[in-house]
């Protein structure tokens, strides 16, 4: 065995053995006194006990109170205990079963990387749980330091080129019986999610600990959590899976508003949460079926998202089924007429909690919709492109314009301006065309800088002022010479101004709108509709510039505010650098996604296609295994009638095999015929 492979398999325990050495040193009162003091100190005051804490941090820290304390934890008692932990978690690998290996890859990809991505924030999470919250220093540079080093791990999925079908894949059995499986890749879609993702967290975190000085601990823990589950969803190819990270997500922003938000934020939190476990419901409802009916025809459960492709359901299940999935994922983008949740969450969120919420959650949303419901039911996805277009203009483009321009709160403007501008993602998707597709996923990408900077810009000004009322401003570019600058940059990038990375996206999918065959006839009024929208995007994000930052500056309590700070620069310029970076140096985003796309598309054409001539009223059947190509099937467990799927793992070929892609190609223009 390699250095390489002892580090991959024991990193668990070394990780739990410094987690147990790492607990609280005590503080010489004993141990009973200590909690005793933390219960009436933290009982009824949390908000001003970790304000109180966080203003003596450093003086805290540097004591060594270990060395006198009669209750706490000396040096021999935390080496016990990291060492109790580090067996604990071995005994649980011994005991865990085992995986089945995954073919050899001649590409030298490290199977395990995208288990690291996601377990590192989860091991981080549950670090933070051990760590006394006194110590704000620690929780808040472990954080910073868990989520830089998984931005600097996921570099490494740079390192391979993203041809044709899936990368960095993982297999292992998780529950043999129901065929539910570990299983996690990627592809040129998938790689700049999780890349935005990485990204995102720890400029979220570290604009939040600069706003936030109550319950460090738990923000903390909310932080390291919700990224894990994020880069889990972007990930799993097993259904069972997808929804186990779905569900996961909610949780820490529920408690992140819950907690930390505005003068309404319990109504706000309650209203996500319900919209999205109405969705969820619908989605687990058609998963069930899904994998009921696959049972049916195989004789063997599973939950793998590549074995259920092959299933074609009734019409009209076929027809349920898609919209239970795709209300779920319309609730997350979100779509009209499911989207009234987004406003008042994003007021009420954090600065942190915004951020993240519409650079990265969002994009779930619309992922999912590509890769789940145009991927399991091609069929009704082609068939209702034009009509779901439709909504996604009006519904979306130009309705989340027109609100959005009627806004009083600058907050409240940006999150609409997020339908509005994941309305040009969702018409990409419905368009089906390479371009179209290609252009939604940079647009995904481009949303999550170009808002996440705004989120970042409206909560300078509002620590500031207390108040994000647009009719409170005025001039603000004369005492705020900086801070204004930036906000216009960003600006021009929501708007789409050449240069910046917001361009290049909306004119691919505008571009793929036109040339879609899906849309029919439609496909003009369509273009017509989202050319219209960029012209109102630009008339309520220049209007709101135009009186916040330009005119006399009339309010006293406006003229002596400072401009923006180090940290807050710090913050932003990270967002900013890829605003331009993108928008002058696009190819470096389309070239790595260009052929996961065209395959999707090809595949997109064949399968649906098949689907529609082998669908009937009244039996589920499966299409055969050469309608796929050898890349897409890669991985997929081989089920037999009468059999589980558990362990029956073979090789479908190298998943690069270009004549399969040229046989997938052929089909699809037969099918067009």
């Amino acid at each position: 065995m390699s250095a390489l492979d002892l580090v991959t398999h024991y990193w668990p325990a070394v990780a739990a053995g410094v987690v147990g050495a790492l607990l609280p040193r005590g503080d010489g009162r004993g141990a009973d006194a200590a909690h005793a003091g933390d219960d009436d100190h933290h009982g009824g005051h949390d908000d001003h006990g970790d304000d109180h804490h966080g203003g003596h941090d450093d003086h805290g820290d540097g004591h060594d109170h270990g060395a006198h304390a009669d209750g706490g934890y000396t040096a021999w008692k935390r080496a016990g205990l990291g060492l109790i932990a580090a067996l604990t978690v071995l005994g649980v690998q011994w005991l865990w079963p085992s995986g089945v290996p995954a073919a050899a890859d001649a590409s030298g990809e490290w199977s395990s990387l995208l288990n690291v991505l996601i377990g590192l924030p989860f091991v981080g999470a549950a670090a933070v749980l051990f760590m006394p919250r006194q110590m704000l220093s620690l929780l808040r540079g472990f954080t910073l330091a868990v989520l830089g080093a998984g931005f600097v791990a996921s570099l490494w999925l740079l390192t391979v080129p993203m041809t044709a079908g899936w990368h960095f894949q993982s297999i292992k059995e998780w529950i043999p019986s129901l065929g539910i499986r570990w299983h996690v890749a990627i592809d040129g879609i998938s790689l700049w999610l999780v890349l935005l993702t990485t990204f995102i967290a720890p400029i979220a975190a570290y604009a939040s600990f600069g706003s936030i000085k109550s319950r460090i601990k738990e923000l903390c823990f909310c932080l390291l959590f919700l990224q894990g589950a994020m880069i889990g969803a972007f990930v799993a190819l097993d259904l069972f899976l997808f929804f186990l990270f779905w569900e996961l997500m909610l949780v820490p922003m529920f408690v992140m508003i819950g907690i930390w938000g505005g003068v309404e934020k319990i109504k706000a939190a309650v209203k996500l949460f319900i919209y999205t476990m109405t969705g969820s419901m619908l989605m687990l409802a058609a998963i069930v079926y899904l994998v009921w009916a696959n049972q049916k025809l195989t004789g063997a459960y599973t939950f793998d998202y590549l074995a259920l492709s092959r299933v074609v359901l009734p019409r009209t299940t076929q027809m349920i089924c898609f919209w239970a999935f795709s209300i779920a994922f319309f609730i997350k983008v979100p779509m009209w007429p499911v989207h009234t949740w987004l406003p008042d969450a994003h007021v009420q969120a954090p600065t942190g909690g915004s951020v993240i919420l519409a650079a990265v959650m969002l994009k779930i949303g619309t992922y999912a919709y590509l890769r789940f419901s145009m991927g399991l039911f091609p069929g009704p996805a082609s068939s209702l492109a034009a009509n779901l277009a439709g909504v996604a203009i009006l519904g979306g483009i130009l309705y989340g314009a027109l609100v959005a321009w009627k806004q009083a709160d600058v907050k409240r403007l940006v999150a609409y301006s997020s339908v509005a501008h994941l309305g040009y993602v969702m018409l990409g998707l419905f368009g089906v065309t390479p371009s179209g597709i290609q252009g939604a996923v940079l647009q995904m990408v481009n949303h999550g800088v170009s808002t996440g900077a705004l989120f970042l810009l409206v909560g300078v000004i509002y620590d500031r002022r207390h108040t994000r009322q647009v009719s409170e401003f005025g001039g603000l570019a004369k005492v705020m010479p900086v801070y204004a600058t930036l906000f216009l940059i960003v600006t021009f990038a929501s708007v789409g101004v050449p240069g910046t990375n917001g361009f290049i996206g909306e004119f691919m999918i505008i571009m793929g709108t036109y040339v879609s065959e899906r849309l029919g006839t439609f496909s003009g009024i369509h273009t017509v509709g989202a050319a219209a929208g960029v012209i109102l995007a630009a008339v309520y994000m220049l209007s709101v510039v135009q009186k916040m930052f330009f005119g006399p500056l009339t309010n006293p309590k406006n003229k002596h505010l400072p401009d923006i700070t180090a940290r807050e620069a710090l913050a932003l310029a990270p967002l900013i650098l890829m605003i331009f970076v993108i928008g002058l140096f696009p190819a470096i985003f389309l070239d790595r996604m260009k052929e996961s796309v065209l395959f999707t598309y090809n595949q997109f054409k064949v399968v649906s296609g098949q689907a529609i001539l082998f669908a009937d009223e009244r039996n589920a059947k499966l299409l055969p295994e050469d309608t796929f190509s050898p890349a897409f099937l890669q991985g997929a467990p081989v089920l037999q009638p009468g059999n589980g799927a558990a362990g029956d793992e073979q090789a479908r070929g190298d998943g690069r095999d270009r004549q399969g892609d040229d046989k997938v190609a052929a089909r699809g223009e037969g099918a067009a015929r």
